[in-house]
C-alpha cells in the first residue's frame, strides 16, 4: 500500500464544494458547519493513505464512493500517485443527477 497520495479537485468537484458549503452557512450552524468540515478533511486524509479503503461505485468499477457526514457523498478516482476527486454529491439531491 502507497501513503500520501496526492489530492487533486476537479472543476466540477470544485463547484459542488462551493454549492454546498453555501447551503451549509444559510441552514445549519457554526458548529454542524465546524463537523462537516473536519469529517471531509478526515475522509480526505484517509483516502490520500489509503485509496482503495472505500467502496467502489455501483456506476463505474473504477470510480470509488465515500460517505462524508452522512449527507454527502465523495466520489473519486486514483490515476497513478494521484488521486482525483470528481463529485461532491449531496445526498439530498436526486440521484440520477449524479455527473460521473
Amino acid at each position: 500500500m502507497k501513503s500520501g497520495y496526492k489530492i487533486l479537485w476537479t472543476d466540477h468537484a470544485i463547484s459542488e464544494l462551493k454549492n454546498t458549503l453555501e447551503y451549509l452557512e444559510e441552514n445549519w450552524t457554526e458548529r454542524e458547519l465546524s463537523n462537516f468540515s473536519k469529517e471531509l478533511d478526515h475522509t480526505i486524509e484517509l483516502i490520500s493513505k489509503n485509496p482503495e479503503l472505500f467502496q467502489v461505485s455501483k456506476k463505474k468499477k473504477e470510480v470509488r464512493r465515500a460517505v462524508v457526514a452522512r449527507y454527502n457523498n465523495l466520489y473519486y478516482r486514483t490515476k497513478n500517485d494521484t488521486v482525483e476527486i470528481l463529485s461532491l454529491f449531496s445526498n439530498r439531491q436526486d440521484p440520477n443527477k449524479i455527473k460521473i
